[in-house]
């Protein structure tokens, strides 16, 4: 079916004389061993207190010897092996071939490998052909949040909130610059010199953020912040501590009520798996549209427009910003607008949006504590070029901006809700708010775990009241602050 077999396909990878014994170890495996008991790796991952991960215990990095075998291999793979023929069919179907012609191949060239080792090569190859090569077992984890690749020497995982080094590396800095356009041009981007940033996706909705030479120095540096495979819950949330019951109920109620909401936090703390949770509260006959730089969001609902930027192309033309896609889904009806990441002059726009009818909007900002968030809106409507004045500027986002919630990675890696708090008003030419609930750091305990508590700030009755009575959400309310109070 696919072509040749046998010795006439062999002839241009050299002799079939036995080359010198393969030295590759068979504990060297592709695929990092999982934990006994995973890490959820967003803002759920390392709550609970648990001993610090131990270090990784270094296996012999393979030599040349088994990149030379695998090449020679791969070669007499290519010359053998019809695509066309093998890209109509399935994952498992092109596997179990690419797997019948190289066991050929390896008795054909008489290499000297055991089983472990052969299996070892068979599975690097069926990866290169089919999938993302040595990411492969990295991105079948589900216990790695980010993956990060300084070139084609060192790999990097973050487990349980702490980062580490992996063994995977690459056969080459080509090897890796290849595996990153595979995955860029499944969503139509390019990476090369001439275009050496892309942000993309994977298939499951992970970002991926790529930077070639020669603007990397090392090779290419390759950053992917994985989704889980299964996703985070508001009650997940609520079992690894990262917000109490009372706390988790709040936040549907802010998010059944149509309150507009800005998640401010750092990187890695957990923004857009919050935003997933919060959007979950949507009621089903609500139309939602959602604007991104690259694609994460992956709502429930029935009604749901994914819109996504694009950069421009190799003549520096075509491009469609964050603020045009915000500008076009105003004409698009929508009930609610979510962006996953503000981070420039389309905070004017969302905001405006906020203000004339959209109310439940949501989007992200990366700032460090409620205030420096609205610090920042400030500061990136100016980077627009808008001439207003500050306080009106202020006065916008005043009455715009109906919570805040600050999300933080704390030093042990685990994540917490450490805000809620709700913009009140202008009084003079400051915005007013007030916290709903803090989390206040007590101390840690013998294995280095942050130990702190979620508490109520005694507010009884929050700005957003009316709002939660018209959606017959008051009596539930005013429970849930109590039992806030007595905690």
């Amino acid at each position: 079916m696919f072509g040749k077999r046998g010795n006439e396909g062999f002839g241009k990878s050299g002799s079939n004389a036995a080359p010198p014994p393969v030295a590759v170890s068979a504990s060297v495996a592709v695929a990092e061993k999982p934990t006994a008991a995973p890490v959820l790796a967003e803002p759920s991952a390392v709550a609970r207190p648990q001993p610090a991960p131990a270090p990784a215990r270094r296996r012999p990095a393979r030599t040349e010897d088994y990149y030379d075998t695998k090449s020679q291999v791969f070669s007499a793979l290519i010359d053998t092996i019809d695509l066309s023929q093998l890209a109509k069919l399935d994952n498992e179907s092109a596997r179990e071939e690419i797997r019948d012609i190289v066991n050929d191949i390896i008795t054909i060239k008489n290499f000297a490998m055991s089983i472990s080792e052969q299996e070892e090569l068979l599975e690097d190859i069926c990866n290169d052909v089919l999938g993302y090569g040595p990411l492969e077992p990295l991105l079948a984890r589900d216990d790695i949040a980010d993956i990060m690749v300084n070139g084609a020497g060192q790999t990097f995982i973050e487990v349980g909130g702490k980062t580490i080094e992996s063994e995977v590396r690459f056969r080459d800095n080509a090897q890796l610059l290849s595996i990153c356009q595979r995955i860029v041009s499944q969503v139509g981007r390019r990476v090369d010199e001439s275009s050496p940033i892309c942000d993309a996706r994977l298939p499951d909705g992970s970002r991926v953020n790529v930077i070639a030479p020669p603007l990397a120095i090392d090779g290419t540096a390759l950053t992917i912040r994985k989704f889980k495979k299964d996703k985070l819950k508001l009650d997940q949330l609520v079992k690894f501590g990262a917000i109490t019951p009372e706390g988790a109920v709040l936040l549907q109620i802010i998010g059944r009520v149509r309150c507009n909401v800005v998640i401010s936090g750092g990187t890695g703390s957990g923004k857009t798996t919050l935003l997933n949770c919060l959007t979950g509260f949507i009621d089903a006959d609500e139309r939602v549209i959602t604007c991104e730089d690259t694609a994460e969001l992956q709502l429930q609902q029935p009604h749901v427009v994914r819109l996504e930027t694009r950069p421009p192309n190799i003549e520096g033309e075509g491009e469609i910003t964050m603020r045009d896609l915000i500008k076009n889904c105003l004409r698009m009806r929508p009930e609610r607008i979510i962006v996953g990441e503000v981070r420039g002059p389309e905070v004017f726009d969302l905001l405006q949006a906020m203000n004339t009818g959209h109310d439940g909007s949501m989007g992200t900002i990366h700032a460090n504590t409620p205030r420096e968030c609205l610090s920042r809106m400030e500061s990136m409507i100016a980077m627009g070029g808008y001439t207003l004045p500050a306080k009106t500027v202020r006065e916008i986002i005043a009455g715009s901006i109906d919570v805040i919630i600050q999300a933080a990675r704390l030093r042990d890696g685990s994540r917490r809700i450490t805000h809620i708090s709700e913009v009140i008003g202008m009084e003079g030419d400051v915005i007013i708010t007030q916290d709903l609930m803090r989390y206040e750091i007590e101390g840690e305990d013998a294995n280095g775990r942050i130990i702190g508590r979620h508490k109520s700030t005694g507010i009884g009755r929050p700005n957003f009241w009316d709002r939660a009575r018209y959606f017959n959400e008051d009596k539930r309310l005013a429970a849930t602050l109590d039992a806030m109070e007595k905690d």
